[in-house]
């Protein structure tokens, strides 16, 4: 049986994609800070699904922890032919109203554990082809938002980063996929602010972490590149995609309170 590592993968989003991949019998690496966290997802998992989970308690924050896990992974020898990654933080702070450590907290942890993640764990997906590797990006990424700027800056980055990086590794038979949903009622505090800025609208297009999970997994092994669940979202993804960034910029700026 194959293996996925999962960056994140304790609880919300990247609960819901090891979730998936688990229905699919692939055994599971999961990498989240709380080694409680990690062991009840182990536990769900183990009883729920004929798979094999591990755990790695990991503060992919730390700039060494990367190359630890792909060490782990490489002595092991693992048959490894996934990499979900999901490690990240969101919220609504915005550059001018937080501190500039708080900002460069952001930049790193939403952008350096995916690149360091790949790069460390290259070798096994080459070993281990035809193999695949999902970035977890956001709607954001495709609209400079002036309440959220560094946020939809560093998912930018990761969209870009997937674009390039697929049309490099397609000779090793390695796809890239970027999933880039939008809002996802992970926790009250995420349906609130939701709810609160955008109404009947964000209602309608937020979906469940397990419609996601499965929607990501079944699309990336299907090699889609960019991946937005639901018709609403997807919709609206291409009108961020199509318009200018000037007049997109200035749409958010005008609708948000500031």
């Amino acid at each position: 049986m194959p293996y996925a590592l999962v960056s994140g993968g304790s609880k919300g989003i990247g609960y819901a994609i090891a979730t998936a991949l688990a229905k699919r019998k692939y055994n599971l690496i999961l990498i989240a800070r709380s080694e409680e966290d990690l062991k009840d997802a182990k536990t769900k998992l183990e009883t729920a699904y004929p798979v094999h989970v591990e755990i790695l308690p990991f503060d992919l924050s730390k700039g060494d922890s990367a190359a630890k896990i792909g060490a782990w992974c490489a002595e092991r020898d693992l048959p490894l032919k996934m990499i979900c990654n999901v490690t990240g933080i969101g919220g609504s702070a915005d550059f001018l109203s937080t501190s500039l450590t708080d900002s460069l907290y952001m930049l790193r942890l939403n952008t350096e554990p995916a690149i360091s993640l790949i790069f460390h764990l290259l070798p096994q997906l080459k070993k281990n082809q035809p193999s695949f590797i999902l970035n977890v990006s956001s709607m954001a990424g495709f609209a400079p938002i002036s309440i959220k700027n560094i946020y939809s800056a560093t998912k930018s980055a990761v969209i870009f980063f997937s674009y390039s990086l697929r049309n490099q590794l397609k000779k090793d038979d390695i796809s890239v996929s970027c999933l880039c949903p939008g809002p996802v009622f992970t926790k009250p505090s995420i349906e609130k602010e939701t709810i609160d800025k955008l109404g009947w609208f964000g209602k309608q297009m937020a979906v469940t972490p397990e419609k996601l999970g499965e929607i990501a997994v079944d699309k990336t092994f299907r090699k889609a590149m960019i991946i937005v669940p639901g018709f609403l979202a997807k919709t609206m993804s291409v009108l961020l995609r199509t318009l200018p960034k000037r007049l997109i910029s200035l749409i958010y700026y005008k609708l948000t309170p500031h």
